[in-house]
């Protein structure tokens, strides 16, 4: 059973005192549509202390050639493919040498992980049986990843197509449909094939949206969607902040002066 992280490791405290080094830092936020939100994982940045600089590259917007004034990166998802032609997604899959370059924390949610798949040399695809995750599923972490952290149980998907593990990194939590759901490479970049930035108004969204990929195999549909997030989503919530404090609440002051 998760347990909720202890508040004293809270992602606000984890970076309090910052504004004594002059601005506090910023997160690069990477969204691919024009009302997409970075959801929770943009509140709990923000209320830790943390400015969030947001791109959107199918809108023409680029991104930087250094995050030497960032404190790391976040790549959402969308309802594009790591494998289309389309020039963002090409020039977002290649930038992401700037973070590993220059070891910021970074993390791919969804799209976002199988970019960073890509880039490491993986594959992404579709499930060899058409299978789909859409809706709650259930999480086992390996022995790599319960020594990180706890995990929820169940997480919640919205993907026709998953990424192979990269060669070097490392495999953190396993499913039963698409076996890679979570990784590491290197201590500073991690992907996860599941969302748990969602608020209760984004899942009402994506469940109107996209009802019509309710009837691929495997999907569930939309009331279980909104069922499953009153029994899971509390834990998932939590799950997040503690990966948010791992991923970017120790690594800010040097930034923090150069901002």
């Amino acid at each position: 059973m998760f347990r909720e992280p202890r508040s004293s490791h809270s992602l606000a405290k984890s970076i309090s005192g910052l504004s004594r080094h002059g601005s506090l830092p910023k997160i690069l936020i990477v969204l691919h549509q024009e009302n997409s939100s970075p959801g929770r994982v943009g509140h709990l940045l923000e209320a830790a202390g943390f400015r969030l600089d947001i791109r959107r590259p199918p809108l023409g917007e680029r991104l930087p050639d250094t995050l030497e004034d960032h404190a790391g990166a976040v790549i959402f998802g969308g309802p594009m493919s790591a494998n289309d032609t389309h020039d963002f997604i090409n020039h977002e899959t290649d930038w992401l040498a700037v973070p590993l370059r220059e070891e910021k924390p970074f993390l791919g949610i969804c799209l976002g992980a199988q970019m960073l798949a890509n880039h490491l040399g993986g594959s992404v695809g579709p499930h060899p049986d058409g299978h789909v995750e859409i809706g709650w599923y259930p999480l086992r972490p390996t022995d790599e990843g319960r020594t990180l952290m706890e995990w929820p149980e169940m997480v919640y998907h919205f993907h026709r197509e998953g990424f192979e593990l990269p060669r070097g990194a490392t495999l953190l939590a396993t499913g039963d449909v698409y076996p890679n759901q979570a990784f590491r490479y290197g201590s500073h970049a991690w992907g996860l094939q599941f969302h748990a930035e969602l608020t209760r108004a984004m899942m009402h969204r994506w469940v109107v949206r996209g009802a019509h990929r309710f009837e691929l195999s495997g999907a569930q549909q939309g009331r279980l969607h909104l069922e499953g997030r009153m029994i899971h989503d509390a834990a998932l919530k939590a799950w997040l902040e503690a990966l948010l404090v791992r991923i970017f609440g120790t690594a800010n002051c040097a930034a923090a002066e150069r901002v």
